[in-house]
């Protein structure tokens, strides 16, 4: 059976499905009972439909998928070959270990329970890093290190909005202190300035800014006595524009690139260098909600058109580059690890 002719089963691309005569008025319905349409789709099509379970985090259970391919093959689902491809786009990406880039090295990683900092603090330790992964949760740290069961990873179950914990975390490290890592985050609620809640604001800038802030500065002497070390903080899209997000994440993320820049110049001659990465939008558990109907309708339109949805591997690909001594003589760089986005 040629290619075009296969069934729609749950690893056909989301774009196959809007295309094809019999699916795409299904997901158009679906997405109809929802008050959406298929531009809300835009930035995931190369993904499976498959992937939707995961990405929607409970809106789209697996009974639904399954009700659509069955659907969609005349009330019989498909039976899938284990050889099938998946579908093509960002999946088709092969994350290549670099074995021993990070040997003898000691890097820090924030966020290491879910999303970009588990991608990151995975990559690491199986380059040969040991990896302090710090994380608000004990459970996902726990599936981090039950995956790597022989990788070097010491769990900081801690918050780095709190000076106890990050006192905790830089203990943890010891002596030697070669990478940093600042990857938790969390998103606001897409409200302009006028609509901002005081709660909103100060929980954003808490842990994007002010814990990140305190992290670094704790571990800034261990390097600076060392003569080396990379810091790389992760900022966003919404870091270099003002139509990615709320004005509270927007802001928070502007400060981080500002931190970076000012932390590149003024430790340029002592061996330390600090980069940020700007992603775009990634396939993590951070996800943005509408409080405000003018955020909905500046920024929520926009969305439709953003590059495709990365995956955390991705970003990590981008973040331990920058980490390793392959990132020699880069310095106060913002890396947009963001599809293309900032060209738009």
């Amino acid at each position: 059976m040629a290619k075009q002719d296969k069934p729609l089963t749950a690893k056909t691309s989301i774009g196959d499905w809007l295309k094809h005569p019999v699916g795409g008025p299904l997901i158009r319905e679906m997405l109809a009972a929802g008050g959406q349409d298929e531009k809300a789709l835009a930035p995931v099509r190369l993904f499976s439909l498959q992937r939707l379970v995961a990405l929607s985090q409970g809106q789209m259970p697996q009974s639904t998928v399954d009700d659509l391919v069955a659907r969609a093959n005349g009330g019989v689902a498909p039976v899938e070959d284990d050889d099938d491809e998946p579908a093509a786009g960002p999946a088709a990406w092969v994350e290549r270990i670099v074995p021993d880039r990070f040997a003898g090295q000691t890097v820090i990683v924030t966020g290491a329970g879910s999303g970009i900092g588990r991608a990151t603090a995975s990559r690491v330790a199986q380059e040969g890093g040991r990896v302090i992964a710090v994380d608000i949760s004990s459970d996902r740290l726990a599936e981090l290190t039950g995956s790597l069961p022989d990788a070097d990873i010491v769990s900081v179950v801690g918050d780095i909005t709190k000076p106890d914990d990050v006192a905790a975390i830089v203990a943890a490290a010891g002596d030697r202190i070669d990478g940093l890592a600042n990857v938790a985050g969390i998103m606001d609620d897409m409200t302009p300035l006028h609509e901002v809640s005081d709660a909103v604001w100060e929980r954003v800038f808490a842990v994007n800014v002010d814990g990140m802030f305190r992290l670094t500065r704790a571990v800034l002497p261990t390097m600076l006595a060392a003569s080396r070390g990379s810091i790389v903080n992760v900022a966003s899209e919404a870091g270099l524009r003002g139509s990615a997000a709320g004005l509270a994440y927007t802001a928070s993320k502007h400060a981080v690139v500002g931190i970076t820049k000012s932390s590149a110049f003024m430790y340029g001659l002592t061996g330390v260098r600090v980069n940020a990465v700007a992603p775009g939008p990634v396939a993590t558990n951070i996800q943005a909600t509408f409080a405000s109907e003018l955020g909905q309708e500046r920024v929520g339109n926009l969305l439709a058109f953003i590059p495709p949805v990365a995956e955390p591997a991705q970003l990590a690909a981008s973040i331990t580059f920058l980490l390793s001594d392959d990132g020699t003589n880069l310095t106060g760089v913002i890396l947009p690890s963001d599809g293309g986005w900032s060209v738009q």
